[in-house]
């Protein structure tokens, strides 16, 4: 069992930062990988970024490659999205999710978080 609490979502203007944190507990959190998904009013949730927990790899998608940094810090179990010159449509709730498969693929999430508001004003 796995379980995951986001936090750091909030209201930021275009161009904004913000970082958000996904603390993980469970005693076998480091056999999975953890990535940040996010689901917009209407649309599917989708995978923004992952890092298995025992390989130093990071994974984007397009959409937000350059803008946003994955990391993880061990000793706290925790994995961050640092996000940068945010956009109107990163608007979205964003989850943390983990997953012993391919952190891409949003069916194969396991354990997923409750998810914080992210809204990016124009």
């Amino acid at each position: 069992q796995v379980q995951l609490v986001e936090s750091g979502g909030g209201l930021v203007q275009t161009g904004g930062s913000l970082r958000l944190s996904c603390a993980a507990s469970g005693r076998t959190v480091s056999d999975y990988a953890v990535g940040w998904f996010r689901q917009a009013p209407g649309k599917e949730r989708e995978f923004v970024a992952g890092i298995p927990w025992k390989v130093g790899i990071t994974i984007y998608s397009e959409s937000v490659k350059g803008r946003f940094t994955i990391s993880r810090d061990s000793a706290k179990n925790t994995v961050y999205l640092q996000m940068n010159s945010l956009k109107p449509e990163d608007t979205a709730v964003y989850y943390c999710g983990a997953t012993r498969a391919d952190v891409r693929v949003v069916v194969l999430v396991t354990y997923w978080g409750q998810g914080t508001q992210v809204t990016v004003s124009s």
